[in-house]
């Protein structure tokens, strides 16, 4: 496996949330693929955005929202500028 990169295997259903954030010692987060609808619940704070918007947020292992921006790539560009490894979800 080359530098950087972090790969594993778990069913799901086997993993808790505890377990999560304890999976590469804080240092993991992912992204994930959201639509503008889906905002307010996990970002409460966010200004309203249009509906039927393709929006990515990027999720600290144990689920909590860190960002949420217009593209995967500024997601994982945050997730590095601040020392965490992004992984995808999807």
């Amino acid at each position: 496996m080359s530098e950087g990169h972090v790969a594993f295997e778990y069913e799901a259903k086997n993993v808790s949330p505890e377990t999560l954030a304890t999976l590469g010692e804080g240092h993991i987060a992912y992204v994930r693929q959201i639509r503008s609808e889906d905002v307010p619940g996990l970002f409460p704070e966010a200004p309203k955005i249009a509906p039927g918007l393709k929006l990515f947020a990027l999720h600290a292992a144990d689920g909590t929202p860190i960002m949420l921006t217009d593209s995967r790539e500024a997601a994982v560009a945050n997730a590095w500028s601040n020392e965490l490894q992004a992984v995808s979800v999807h």
